[in-house]
């Protein structure tokens, strides 16, 4: 099983969107079962200190890691730009996780990166930096980034992605990350 992982818990992102149009495109790629998590999703009752307990983090936590981040062999996470990095409510979540059964969740897993921002670096900072907190963790990076830039203007006017040249690249990576 491969997750996908929505990296911001804004509603209603663009970065939602790439990540449902990679859902779609690595889906075809693999008969893996393909989950897509998005950190919008999350019940907030688990930002609190507790989830730093291990097995007395909050149940609704549990349940979460057990779906999502216990089961994967792989990791897709795809992030926007937010100051330079990654949003820090994906930091919290890998951080809430680690604490309980460390070593399974991410060793050993291979993960890729998908970065989006509405300007043109396409989050590579945050790329790197969440390269570093993965391997750090014990799972296998995938050297090849994707950087995704002025993602508003490779969507439609109903926020669809359109641009071929990014369905393209996403094709690409999804097929690297299905050989990798």
């Amino acid at each position: 099983m491969i997750t996908i992982i929505v990296g911001t818990n804004r509603k209603g992102s663009l970065t939602k969107v790439f990540a449902e149009k990679y859902h779609e495109i690595l889906s075809k790629e693999t008969d893996q079962e393909i989950q897509l998590l998005a950190l919008e999703d999350l019940p907030h009752d688990w930002l609190l200190a507790n989830m730093y307990q291990g097995d007395d983090m909050p149940n609704n936590l549990k349940t979460i890691q057990e779906q999502y981040i216990l089961p994967a062999s792989g990791f897709v996470v795809i992030s926007p730009e937010y100051n330079g990095s990654f949003p820090g409510v994906l930091k919290l979540f890998i951080d809430a996780c680690s604490v309980r059964k460390y070593i399974e969740n991410f060793k050993g897993k291979k993960t890729a990166f998908i970065g989006t921002a509405l300007g043109r670096a396409g989050n590579l900072r945050g790329m790197g930096h969440l390269a570093s907190i993965f391997n750090h963790l014990g799972a296998t990076t995938m050297p090849n980034q994707l950087p995704l830039s002025s993602i508003k203007t490779l969507m439609d006017e109903n926020d669809q992605v359109i641009d071929e040249d990014t369905i393209a690249a996403m094709t690409a990576h999804a097929k690297e990350f299905v050989a990798f």
